[in-house]
């Protein structure tokens, strides 16, 4: 690969060749792909991008990945970012955008790493992938290896919601169904994947994949015409995507087509937040219960917390905690000022925007993007707690007008 010089350490700073099966360092850390900017610079410009497909595979410049090598066969990437004027009212900033990754084939921003995960098992000629996963990590892999014909073996906790394992299911995995927290399935893949020799999709073990996650933030970028946010909002779980959202951030300012960076926003459910209490204790992450219904970030033992906390750190950026109440209220303010439907993890970050703002910690004049990570269709039991059931009544006007009087619904 001509744009990437090699990874490194993030830990002991030792450099490994970066080829396409790469795991952790030697010490344990994990590894960072560093990438020749000079040479990206005289290759790629941004009048290039006129002529290339509405994918994450528009930006191969700043991809770890061979020039040959063909993209996997969903289309990834390129979700929209729709400009949230009543949201933003309701909030008290200036401008809002909502980044709806939940429109990706498996619905979730995890199709981004996935894709790369495809491309990287290709390369190092695999074919099987496996990994473990609460949930989207796993639908997602399952779904890009399925198009490209490789096989899956994937490990969730038993406490993953159906929807998410029935996507799964019909994507054609063998999937195991651990008795124990995502550290219990974690810690079981891990060994499966060493027993047999599969290719490691496991985010925190495999370098490439926060390049495939930081798809999202050159997207938000160049949606915005270049023009830098003083803040992005995110969920974070085990700290890979909001790590990768950074390096994408930086890989633009190191080539000179952003001229400045905006701060993160870390978002957190309040019951499983080991990285915000890591930034704001100062003190090194600790493991955490996980407490909360957004299974998708209920990881407390993140494994990428150390890229997590540099990434929070780095752009001055803000930590927030919300409680699963605070987190079902944003995804019905979200459906209902935006039309945007997410998962409970997946609008995290807007709950915490929301916190902030009522806080007074986001000042009035702010552009922010938040950004939405799966799709709302993943959980439905918990939206249909959040927003109760619908009217039941039979064909019958006067039984129709007699609920709406016993709900107080105005009639227009």
């Amino acid at each position: 690969m001509r744009n990437v010089i090699c990874a490194c350490c993030v830990k002991c700073g030792r450099e490994y060749e970066a080829k396409p099966d790469l795991t952790n360092c030697e010490c344990g850390g994990i590894l960072d792909i560093v990438y020749d900017y000079d040479y990206i610079k005289t290759v790629f410009h941004k009048e290039d991008l006129s002529k290339r497909p509405y994918d994450m595979w528009r930006y191969r410049e700043l991809l770890p990945v061979e020039a040959d090598t063909p993209a996997p066969p969903l289309r990834v990437g390129w979700s929209p970012l729709y400009e949230a004027e009543r949201l933003a009212k309701q909030l008290g900033l200036k401008k809002l955008w909502i980044k709806d990754d939940g429109v990706n084939p498996t619905a979730s921003l995890k199709d981004r790493a996935s894709a790369m995960a495809v491309a990287k098992a290709r390369e190092a000629g695999a074919r099987v992938i496996a990994c473990s996963s609460t949930g989207n990590a796993a639908s997602s892999l399952a779904g890009n290896a399925a198009a490209a014909g490789l096989e899956t073996y994937i490990f969730v906790p038993s406490r993953a919601p159906k929807g998410k394992v029935a996507q799964l299911m019909t994507f054609g995995a063998t999937v195991i169904s651990v008795q124990g927290s995502y550290e219990d399935t974690f810690e079981l893949s891990k060994q499966a994947i060493e027993r047999w020799g599969w290719y490691n999709r496991n985010a925190a073990i495999n370098p490439y994949l926060s390049e495939g996650k930081k798809t999202v933030g050159l997207e938000i970028m160049e949606q915005l015409n270049w023009q830098v946010p003083d803040y992005i909002a995110i969920s974070v779980g085990d700290g890979c995507t909001i790590a990768g959202l950074w390096k994408g951030l930086k890989d633009l300012y190191a080539i000179g087509f952003i001229d400045r960076l905006p701060k993160l926003i870390s978002a957190q459910a309040a019951g499983c937040c080991p990285i915000n209490r890591a930034v704001e204790t100062g003190e090194p992450w600790q493991p955490m219960e996980e407490n909360t219904l957004a299974d998708s970030i209920a990881v407390g033992v993140p494994r990428n917390a150390d890229k997590a906390i540099a990434a929070i750190r780095e752009s001055g950026g803000l930590t927030v905690e919300v409680t699963d109440e605070e987190i079902m209220a944003a995804q019905k303010l979200l459906g209902r000022s935006c039309g945007v439907f997410g998962e409970p993890a997946g609008v995290t970050g807007t709950a915490g925007l929301k916190k902030l703002c009522q806080q007074g910690r986001i000042p009035a004049d702010a552009a922010v993007v938040s950004v939405v990570t799966g799709n709302g269709l993943k959980d439905v039991a918990n939206a249909i707690k959040a927003c109760g059931e619908p009217i039941s009544v039979p064909s019958d006007m006067d039984r129709l007008l007699a609920a709406f009087s016993e709900r107080e619904i105005p009639l227009r």
